[in-house]
């Protein structure tokens, strides 16, 4: 799965340069409108059109059957069966061929929230970091695989120059969890170190200041599914004792469109919806 998002990653890099002249929320805009397009496309090729055509007009057909025999109970009970029928036949032509757009659908959005979702931590001065109260400042959880949780006890977190701590390392052996308060106090992007037992466990790469990355994700993770949703960065190494890495990282402003991961989101899925339905007709595609 790493090398996937590595590939796709760096066609975006490619792709999302000129868009991105326009701004961050424009280029948001119009690739998930083209991928809309793009998928219409496809989903064109892989379904049984002539069935979807087919299937559609038998649907208004008994549609009509029960407006005009509508004093007929015999009829109008035959053709409302039929309808629902007809529904469920329509619906598997489509479900169907939408299945294999899953997979591209998850990458593309996948990569557009750690580019689009997120902004750098705020940086805050070292006297007033110091003189903040707990639970003011972001807090970084650490959790263990399953039947290494206690090994958590051994677990030491080592921050970049950028990054202050606010707490010790906190840590729950019955659970395999452990968690510390930092807060960025200069500019920068540099990896948290993690070591288990004195043995190197992986990374963290955290980011803080006004100049965003390319991308960036709050949670590193280690199993294949969840690494679907974070291609920022590669997942752990499969003798990391450490599942996930995560904390929280403000909401990117978009200008007048909804920041974050779930506003990224939306804003892919609607103009990805109203930008294929401006072309149905043109394209002839029946759905």
């Amino acid at each position: 799965m790493n090398a996937i998002h590595a590939a796709v990653s760096a066609i975006f890099d490619v792709v999302l340069t000129p868009f991105e002249w326009l701004g961050d929320a424009w280029a948001l805009v119009l690739v998930s409108g083209i991928f809309g397009i793009l998928a219409l496309l496809l989903f064109k090729q892989i379904s049984w059109q002539a069935g979807i055509k087919s299937t559609k007009d038998k649907i208004k057909g008994h549609m009509i059957a029960i407006r005009i025999y509508q004093d007929d109970l015999g009829i109008v009970f035959s053709s409302v069966l039929k309808v629902v029928l007809r529904n469920f036949q329509y619906l598997a032509l489509n479900f169907g061929p939408i299945l294999p757009l899953l997979v591209p659908f998850i990458l593309i959005a996948s990569q557009l929230v750690v580019r689009y979702g997120f902004a750098p931590l705020p940086v805050i001065d070292l006297a007033r970091a110091e003189a903040m109260l707990p639970g003011r400042g972001t807090m970084l959880e650490v959790r263990m695989k399953a039947s290494h949780e206690g090994e958590i006890s051994s677990l030491t977190v080592e921050l970049p120059p950028h990054l202050k701590a606010l707490s010790p390392l906190a840590r729950n052996a019955r659970d395999g969890i452990a968690v510390i308060e930092f807060a960025a106090v200069a500019p920068g992007m540099a990896d948290v170190l993690f070591s288990v037992g004195g043995q190197a466990a992986g990374t963290k790469s955290i980011s803080a200041g006004l100049e965003a990355p390319r991308s960036m994700q709050p949670e590193r993770v280690s199993d294949f599914w969840s690494s679907w949703l974070w291609p920022a960065e590669p997942t752990f190494p499969r003798d990391s004792p450490i599942d996930s890495v995560r904390f929280v990282y403000p909401s990117r402003d978009l200008g007048f469109l909804p920041g974050g991961a779930f506003g990224v989101l939306l804003t892919f899925f609607l103009a990805s919806i109203l930008f294929g339905i401006a072309v149905l007709k043109p394209l002839n595609i029946q759905i």
